[in-house]
């Protein structure tokens, strides 16, 4: 079993009431699991995450989502641990992938050939 990282103990301050340890360790352990297949390994702060997924799983079993008193509606999802879009994200932030980037495909000296009249602004000098 790799090392967890967060504990049983932690998971019941988060919650703010005593958390069955046996149960407590295996929500963290499939918790943790699902976060490694973002990013691997774990970047630093993303106990929380892992915390917030084993919470979410622990106080709502049944992973009610709403629930209508009359006449009685109840709305559920997949039962267990998952991960939200906002998950993701925190994961991908913390292990420094926003998502967003761009890449210059052109060599340094692509424009070095061009006359002054094709470069996109008077000011910017010629190479």
């Amino acid at each position: 079993m790799p090392t967890l990282v967060t504990s049983p103990e932690d998971l019941a301050v988060y919650l703010n009431h005593a958390v069955d340890e046996d149960r407590a360790l295996m929500l963290i352990g499939d918790a943790q699991a699902l976060c490694e297949a973002i990013v691997k390994p774990l970047p630093a702060g993303a106990d929380a995450v892992v915390r917030r997924v084993a919470g979410r799983a622990y106080t709502n079993p049944a992973s009610v989502t709403q629930e209508t008193i009359g006449p009685y509606t109840v709305q559920r999802t997949a039962p267990g641990v998952y991960l939200t879009p906002g998950d993701r994200r925190s994961l991908r932030s913390l292990a420094g992938r926003s998502g967003a980037f761009s890449i210059d495909l052109l060599p340094a000296d692509a424009m070095a050939d061009l006359p002054f009249w094709d470069y996109q602004s008077k000011d910017t000098p010629a190479p």
